[in-house]
């Protein structure tokens, strides 16, 4: 069976993996609303050394897409230091959203962001970690809200091997059909490397990144689940509330996949 776990405090996230029974653990190494690097943990040797895996999540601020200079290169230099933070916890990867450009400006110019930033790491020997893009629900120009607009992110960028992290919530909120959606998702990047496995609060197509509890939201939880068992990749739970409803959700998947 894939890894199954939640997105937990950083405080300690050994501890919340073991109270939630979570074979991995997703958290922020610094403040997910600011721009600040992230700082060294004494514990990242700990983490790295035990068998729980562990996946970082990037600042929300951050918007590599972006055509203002000023969100731009500081999401750049972001996005590096969180992604050598990331690998001194032995993370297997860091989550950063699509992004987007503003409503009048070409959405190309966004994609064309993307691959500078991976040119220039390439030229630098890499991130050091792998960069998991994740889908987004709203935003009309949204480099990976849209199944063609992603297609176009990685028509440019795909040579570099980026991952992908698909979230159930926003691509029910993006108006895409989950029924289907791994098998149209892998046709574009060829790879899933993380499942956010997320119920929606709101309905099909509302554009709202509003997670709910597995049995509590708008998605039928045995579709949240077909999406986990074709993907077969590790899967975290983002949903409300602490380690009592987390573990109901990743006992609610367990079962669902066994």
């Amino acid at each position: 069976m894939v890894a199954i776990g939640a997105h937990v405090d950083p405080e300690d996230p050994l501890a919340a993996a073991a109270e939630r029974g979570a074979d991995i653990v997703q958290f922020f190494l610094a403040d997910p609303q600011d721009w600040k690097s992230p700082r060294p943990r004494a514990d990242a040797e700990q983490i790295r050394n035990a068998p729980t895996q562990v996946v970082i999540h990037a600042p929300y601020v951050m918007n590599v897409a972006s055509r203002n200079n000023r969100i731009r290169i500081p999401s750049r230099k972001l996005i590096h230091a969180h992604a050598k933070a990331a690998a001194t916890v032995g993370a297997i990867g860091l989550v950063v959203h699509g992004g987007h450009v503003g409503a009048k400006e070409d959405p190309t110019e966004g994609v064309e962001n993307w691959r500078k930033l991976f040119v220039r790491a390439a030229d630098d020997g890499g991130f050091g970690v792998q960069i998991l893009i994740e889908n987004t629900a709203g935003g009309d120009n949204a480099m990976t809200r849209e199944l063609d607009r992603l297609a176009a992110l990685w028509d440019a960028i795909g040579e570099f091997e980026p991952g992908f992290c698909l979230d159930t919530c926003h691509a029910f909120s993006a108006g895409i059909d989950l029924s289907d959606v791994v098998d149209r998702v892998m046709g574009i990047t060829g790879r899933i490397d993380l499942v956010h496995a997320n119920n929606s609060r709101d309905e099909f197509g509302s554009s709202r990144d509003r997670h709910a509890n597995l049995k509590a939201g708008q998605i039928d939880p045995a579709q949240i689940a077909g999406v986990v068992a074709a993907a077969g990749a590790p899967v975290v739970v983002e949903t409300p509330g602490g380690a009592a409803e987390h573990i109901e959700d990743i006992g609610l998947l367990r079962e669902q996949l066994a």
